[in-house]
């Protein structure tokens, strides 16, 4: 191993170690929350609403919401990951030491990054494990159902490090997710079909990123989809190598690393 992979290789292992560990160690706060809501949304809009409704793309309504609001549980918990754990090295200076040691731009990216995957499958494991208990799920095709995780985990990863790289205080980490990404997240299709939209609002609606993960991991679990497979994965292979690479440029760059 030559002298230069060493240090990056202890230093990746240590930043991962350190963000599994911190939202472990109060997983009250970082994973029962997300099981309890999404428990309430089980109940609420599954059970009792889903009566009412009936089915809907051939499957049972709560069948149908489920992949959606396992892909809102790890939309959420990775990009709430991040963008809290790099602001707080931010506020507390810690991430001044690291960036002026022997340590590749990258190596940081890519720790904080695997933390978020981490903590967003973790929370997404978590959640389907929960909704065995309302309805059974049969996966149609593994291989999409992980790349598509794992892709929607990663990009949200970077976007809650651009996040806090541009916030300046505490408050500034919780306007992308109130005003930008829980819309996106509701209008993206978890709780319906886009057919049901006038064809204006169909078309609009494809502008949504939210609804192709969300369609894309549903075929990947069910079968079925409002939107092209092969488009969804391309845009969020594309979207994730775009966004790593804005990210590694910030941290050349050094902006935004000081509050």
């Amino acid at each position: 191993m030559s002298s230069e992979f060493r240090p990056n290789l202890v230093a990746l292992n240590t930043i991962v170690y350190r963000e599994v560990r911190r939202f472990t160690r109060i997983w009250p706060q970082t994973l029962l929350p997300p099981a309890i809501t999404m428990v309430l949304y089980f109940v609420i809009f599954g059970n009792l609403i889903g009566r009412q409704i009936g089915d809907m793309g051939g499957f049972t309504y709560m069948e149908y919401i489920v992949p959606g609001l396992i892909m809102m549980s790890v939309i959420t918990n990775s990009y709430g990951n991040v963008v809290s754990s790099f602001f707080g090295s931010k506020f507390q200076r810690s991430i001044e030491e690291l960036m002026v040691s022997p340590v590749s731009p990258h190596t940081i990216l890519i720790g904080y990054t695997i933390g978020g995957v981490l903590r967003g499958l973790m929370v997404g494991v978590i959640v389907t494990i929960l909704s065995l208990f309302f309805t059974h799920l049969q996966v149609h095709h593994l291989g999409v159902t992980l790349l598509v995780v794992i892709l929607t985990a990663t990009i949200f990863s970077l976007l809650g490090f651009i996040n806090a790289v541009f916030a300046r205080n505490f408050d500034d980490i919780s306007i992308i997710p109130t005003f930008v990404l829980t819309p996106l997240t509701y209008l993206g299709g978890v709780f319906y079909s886009i057919t049901l939209l006038p064809p204006f609002w169909q078309t609009v609606s494809l502008a949504n990123p939210v609804l192709h993960m969300v369609n894309a991991f549903r075929y990947g679990i069910l079968g079925v989809s409002d939107i092209k497979i092969g488009i969804a994965i391309t845009f969020m292979l594309v979207a994730t190598v775009v966004l790593y690479l804005g990210c590694a440029r910030l941290l050349v760059s050094g902006r935004g690393m000081r509050t």
